[in-house]
Formats: structure tokens, sequence, C-alpha cells
């Protein structure tokens, strides 16, 4: 009888000692874990070549044939077995270098077998290494495959393999696993749900996962083994949500009063965009609303957004809160203390202050004791701020730009820096009894996250987005260009440095590696010194210690230096408007969303701007369309689809899958949007129409998610 808990070692087939290796190699500890083991592709089985037809360029083949001879040669490591195979129209090799004494026993010559297998060619001869072998009966007809034309193939390891668990094993432990299944797995999904979204059985989707019928079924199994894997995330994250807006109040902000007015009126540097005017509603509608306000806002470089922070806090300031700026580096948090207080120097009644590791002694107690007082407004600042012994009168605003840079859990500290915040927690101002009412939150980032992204690693979070730049702003020209057009390069850079402009040069490297054929920064610099004797070099990169660093940049930012060699570092950087030219070396070694960062450094004056991807010659189609799309757009939202769509989740900058709260098992965030947002809104509407969790049709619902809610961290989702 078939119980999905069942521990795998109890399996026809595995026994402990291949227990042991499913549960270490790929986590396969029960029955349950076997069966949602998926596929990771699948090979038409369906034709059958003759050996006369195919060459070393083809995909897998199939063929039926007899081996013809088998014979063991080498020593030591390069020993391995070849079995001449013929189907009376050639001949090919199939050679095997691991368990050969079980290859030796298990197959024999004169016996009819279907081989499948990559074929390659190998001084001269075809050959197949490690095929997969059936054995077929000597005059039956060419076999229909079992289960259908389409073969799983699934993910193994090289332990696996040694101990014969390569894919046709494990397909083969998954057939065994099917026969003890008599009646129908049960519905995993309210049948509402199933036939709103016309979705196929669980057990019918199971079956065909693994041994698909035909290509129709296997797509429509995938759909729906994808909806139920993001439909319980979502309602994971959504329900997460909800029971924080029903347990923590947010203060509450009625008034836009004299300083938000005051700035608005007279001392707002340029007519706000459209976009920022809507976000700016958006994060007042959250103010007053009496929940905390969890926003995340989206920004490409240079479309506002700190404009948008400022007048939030402005409003802040006006119902009697203090608002805290939090940035992940030293340099980022001057720059927003700079640009802040400049925006605000005729409102002397405000008052901004600067909290880093650097500020000490007499100046660190006074800011100290200010915030304490009441009398800092804006406290600006890195983790410092967040620091034993920082602490607030009435913090109501925090806002933390580019959020992947700071933990959950330190984000959590802030509230417990209000020295009021204890008489505030048993009723809140709308009246209702027993909420912890929290400071609000703006979260703000420049590296754009695709919406199906967005709706995952940030799904409790309610998303704003500045998707305009302010007027006047000349795009940036983006030119690809091969290391071997050096000299055309620098006299492009001779020409911008003669106008007065400061150049960016960026490198993947600090020092030369054996294994990357790489230009290296160290290298570069040299050659930058002896190219422009003229100009003032400097460099900065992750080795340096901080306070080098910040010199470094803060002379390149003064105009003192006119050119600067870095890596990454200045990814998330200073603010130099009249840097004008950004070169990034070896491009191809960078993913497209940090591309499109590093070349928002630049395009922040008046003049045109340019960014130059130089890149070797030899590139590879993905590279060249990667390049491609940063010479044809400057749209950081469509950038970051693109990139979704070319790397995958796992590898985009700051957005890991692997810092996700879950496993994705078959659904890819890159390309079932559209599965997502279906599965997002069947959530919805399951906790609308089900909020006490009582409903007996959505049972099965609630009870699964209990069990997810072991296994996974919601909070560490936003």
């Amino acid at each position: 009888m078939f119980n999905p808990q069942t521990e795998i070692k109890f399996l026809s087939g595995v026994g402990p000692q291949r227990a042991d290796l499913l549960e270490k190699e790929i986590g396969i500890h029960t029955f349950s874990d076997m069966l949602t083991y998926y596929p990771y592709r699948y090979v038409d089985r369906s034709k059958v070549y003759r050996i006369a037809e195919i060459d070393g360029n083809m995909p897998y083949v199939q063929l039926v044939g007899q081996i013809v001879s088998m014979e063991a040669i080498g020593e030591g490591r390069s020993r391995r077995i070849i079995g001449r195979f013929s189907d009376g129209t050639g001949f090919i090799d199939l050679v095997w270098f691991q368990g050969l004494r079980f290859i030796g026993k298990a197959y024999k010559v004169r016996t009819r077998y279907l081989i499948f297998g990559k074929p390659t060619v190998f001084n001269g001869k075809l050959q197949i290494n490690h095929p997969d072998i059936e054995t077929v009966e000597a005059n039956a007809d060419i076999p229909e495959i079992q289960g259908g034309s389409f073969r799983p193939h699934y993910h193994t390891t090289e332990r696996m393999k040694k101990g014969f668990l390569a894919s046709s094993a494990v397909a083969k432990l998954i057939g065994n696993l099917f026969r003890l299944i008599t009646e129908p797995l049960p519905e995993t999904l309210p049948q509402w749900i199933v036939d709103e979204y016309h979705l196929m059985p669980y057990d019918e989707a199971i079956r065909n996962i693994h041994f698909p019928s035909s290509a129709d079924t296997l797509r429509r199994a995938q759909a729906r083994l994808k909806f139920d894997e993001l439909f319980y995330i979502q309602l994971g994250i959504l329900r997460y949500a909800q029971n924080r807006k029903q347990k923590q109040g947010g203060l509450i902000f009625k008034t836009v009063g004299h300083s938000f007015n005051t700035f608005y009126h007279d001392f707002l540097p340029f007519p706000l965009t459209d976009a920022q005017k809507r976000v700016i509603r958006e994060i007042r509608q959250d103010m007053r609303a009496g929940f905390q306000m969890n926003r995340l806002l989206q920004g490409d470089v240079g479309s506002g957004k700190t404009l948008v922070a400022l007048l939030c806090s402005l409003i802040a300031i006006d119902n009697g809160y203090q608002v805290v700026i939090m940035a992940p580096t030293e340099i980022l948090a001057e720059q927003h203390q700079e640009t802040i207080s400049g925006l605000l120097s005729g409102m002397p009644w405000l008052r901004t202050e600067l909290l880093t590791g650097s500020v000490k002694g007499k100046k660190r107690k006074e800011i100290l004791d200010s915030l304490i007082s009441g009398n800092v407004n804006i406290l600006i600042g890195t983790h410092a701020v967040i620091e034993d012994g920082v602490q607030f009168r009435n913090l109501g605003l925090a806002i933390i730009d580019e959020q992947h840079r700071f933990g959950v859990a330190q984000r959590a500290k802030l509230w417990d820096k209000r020295i009021d915040a204890a008489g505030e927690q048993a009723t809140s101002q709308n009246g209702e009894s027993g909420k912890i009412l929290l400071p609000h939150v703006l979260v703000m980032t420049a590296t754009p996250i695709p919406r199906t992204l967005a709706m995952t690693l940030y799904g409790d979070l309610d998303v704003s987005v500045i998707d305009q730049l302010p007027p006047g702003r000349k795009p940036i020209h983006t030119i690809h260009q091969f290391l071997k057009h050096m000299d055309r390069i620098h006299e492009a850079m001779r020409t911008e440095l003669r106008k007065g402009r400061q150049i960016y040069v960026v490198y993947p490297l600090i020092e030369d590696t054996e294994k990357m054929d790489l230009e290296n920064l160290e290298e570069g610099y040299q050659q930058l010194r002896e190219a422009f004797p003229d100009y003032r070099v400097s460099r900065v990169h992750g080795k340096l210690k901080p306070a080098e660093k910040d010199a470094e940049m803060s002379a390149f930012a003064s105009g003192e230096t006119q050119i600067l060699v870095a890596t990454t570092v200045i990814e998330v950087g200073v603010n130099v408007p009249n840097a004008s030219v950004m070169i990034i070396m070896n491009a191809e070694r960078f993913g497209l969303s940090q591309l499109h960062q590093l070349r928002g450094r630049v395009g922040r004056g008046a003049e045109q701007s340019y960014c130059v991807l130089v890149t070797k010659y030899e590139l590879s189609e993905t590279t060249r369309k990667r390049i491609q799309i940063m010479v044809d757009s400057t749209d950081g939202f469509e950038i970051a689809e693109a990139d979704l769509k070319l790397r995958g989740p796992g590898d985009l900058e700051g957005t890991q899958q692997s810092g996700m709260a879950f496993d994705l098992k078959i659904a890819n965030i890159a390309r079932d949007g559209q599965i997502l947002t279906y599965a997002r809104t069947a959530a919805q509407h399951l906790l609308d129409s089900d909020p006490a969790e009582s409903s007996p049709e959505n049972k099965t619902c609630w009870q699964r998610l209990a069990q997810m809610h072991s296994d996974i961290n919601w909070g560490a989702i936003s």
C-alpha cells in the first residue's frame, strides 16, 4: 500500500545503501520526495535510427542491434570497455569508463539491444559513451517505448552514477513507485481552483510529468505542477503580509504640513514627473491608512528616488516624527547627506545629521543626544544607525537604500529604537486595541527587479515604480568595441577629457589570474597613466582600506583626478555629474543588470554621456545578445527582464535564488510569469473568500500551507 511518508529504503530496487545515497546526494528520504523529484528534460524516443544515418554532430539517437564484440583496454584511470555494436548498416563503439565490472557481466555479445545516447567521433570512429541499454527480444519488432515516446532525464551526481543510480535507474525506481499507487493521488487544490483555471488533475499531472504520453499531456502536467508550487508560495506570502497588517498597526500621518508645503512650493529643484507624483500619492495613502507601510520603491538610476524619499520624510516630520535613511556604504550615506542638506538649506528649522562608523567622540555623542531629544529630524547613515546606543525620540519612517544589502533582522532592530514606542503599543491612533504600532518602511532600489521576481522575492511588499526620467536628461549612448581597438577608444577618451569631462574605467578583476585571460585593473591602471600623462588617474578596488577608498573616490568626485580605474565597487557609488564616459573592460564578464548599474554612474549631468562596452572578439551567442540589448536599450526594467530570461533568477545581482526562503522544484520565475500571475490571483481570491480559514472546501489548502510553514521562513522573503 502506498504511503507518501514511507522511507525510500522500502521501495523495491532501493534498500539501505541506495537510500543513503539518494538522501545524501539529492535529498530524497520518502516516497513523496521521490514522486516530486521531477525530470529536467525529456528526449523523444519515438524514432529509431540506422547507424548508416548518423554522424557525430547529431543530438541523442536510438539504435537497435547487437554487440558483436567486447574488450577491455588501457590501464588504471584510462582503462575502459569498448563494445562493438552493429545493426547491419554499420558499426559504432559503445564506451564505458566507469562501473567496468558491472558492464562486463551485464551485457552480452550477440544479444539484441535498444541503445540510446549522444554520438560523437573519436579517432575517426563513431562512438557513444555510457549509453542507455535495454534488452529487446530477438524476434520482436522494434518496441514501443514503455510509458510513451518521451523519456525523462533526471539530474544525478557522480556518486550516484558510481552507485549505478544514473538517470535511467532513477526512472525505473519511479516506475516501481507508481506500481504501488493503486488509488488516484489526492487532490492538492480545491476543486473550484482546478475548474476555474482548467488544470489537469493532480494524479494525472504527477504521472505525466514522469512518463508523458504525448507532448500535450507533458505541457499540461508541467503547467499544473508549476501552478501548485507558485500558488502555495504566493498564498504563504500573502497570508504572512495579511497577518502582519492585522497584528501590527502603523503610525498615522494625518497632516501634510508646513515643511512639506514650503519645500514643495519654494525649494523644489525641478518639477516632479508624473511618475514621482503617482508614487508620492501611493506612499501618502499608506502612511495614513493605519497599518505599517512596507513599500518597495523601484526607480532607474537618476529617476529621482531621493527627492521622493525627502518629500515623504517631510510628511513624517510634519506629523511630529523623525526619519532615518540607511545606505549600504559610507560614501553613499555621505552623498545622501550632502544632497538632502543642500535641498533643505533654505529651511533652517530642519536638522539633518550623518552617522557612520567614522563619526566618533564629541560629535557622535552630540548626535546621539540630539536624536533622543528629538532635535534631529533626519538621520542619515550606514549600519551604524542600528548599533546599540542609537536611540530615537520618535522614529516614524525608515528609508532603506539598496534593500538587498540589509538583512531583515537588521531592519527589525529599528523598531526597538523609539523611546516613546511603549505608550503606543496598547491602543492605536484609530482606536484599535492590541496592535503594535510600527514606523513605516520605504525600501529603495536602483536595481530594476522584474515584476515576476518582485512578486516572489518581495511578495509581501507593495511595489511602486518611478518609470520616468526627469526632463532634460539625455539618454546615454552605448557603444560596443573590441579589445583590439583600444587606440580608437583612447582617442575618444582624449576628446572628452579636453572638454573637461571625467571618465570611469571598470575592470572585472583586481589582479591577473592564470585561469582567466582578462585585462586586469593593475595593468590597466599603469597603461592609462602612460597613455594619459597630462591627466591624473586614480584607482579604487575592494582590497583598499576604507579610508584609502574614500580618499580616492572623493578625489574623483571633486575633480582632482580625471580618470578613475575601478572594479564594481562603484556600482552603487558617488554622484559625479561631470563624469561623461563609462568604459567597461571585458564587459562579457558582467550580467546585464550589473552593466546597467555601472552605466548609470554617468549621464547625471546635462552633457551627452557615453558607455563603451569593451569585449574580446570571440563571444558566445548568449553574450552577443546580452551586449546588443545594452546597446539597444536604456530601459532598466526591459534590461532586467531580458537578464532574467538569459541568466535565470539564480544569477541576478542582489536577487540570488539561493537567497530565497524556498526552493523551486519545477517552476521558473524567468519563464513562468503568466502562471505566477494566475497563482497569485487564485491565492488572493482564496484569502479574501475564506479569511477565517474555515471553509471545508479549502481544508486541503490550509493543511498543506501549515505543513510548508515548518520548512519556510516567510519573514525572510522581504
